[in-house]
């Protein structure tokens, strides 16, 4: 259950970045409302995943699926390049947190 909360946490990370973009391009109330509820519901599915998990784990592997699924859904929804070095440093986050993971 710890390891659900944790990748839900990472999603609502990844949405609560995305919330700040669109901010940025339609400075509106629901997209300040959207950023604080994914933020919000990020530290709570963090805050319920640390009482199992390690706190250095649990912080890396959050960050790690935040940053690299802010960059892919930049890609993805922005426009940001798709350069093939950056990709490759996504993945290399992606297998730091798998290998977190593993020898978690």
């Amino acid at each position: 259950m710890a390891w659900i909360s944790l990748v839900l946490a990472g999603i609502c990370e990844m949405f609560g970045v995305a919330m700040i973009s669109k901010l940025h391009q339609d400075r509106n109330w629901q997209a300040v409302v959207l950023l604080v509820l994914g933020f919000g519901a990020s530290f709570l599915f963090l805050a319920i995943a640390m009482e199992t998990l390690p706190m250095g784990t649990a912080y890396a592997i959050w960050t790690g699926i935040g940053a690299s699924g802010g960059a892919i859904l930049g890609m993805v929804l922005y426009g940001e390049s798709k350069d093939w070095k950056r990709v490759v440093f996504i993945v290399m986050v992606l297998g730091a947190a798998i290998g977190l993971k593993l020898v978690s």
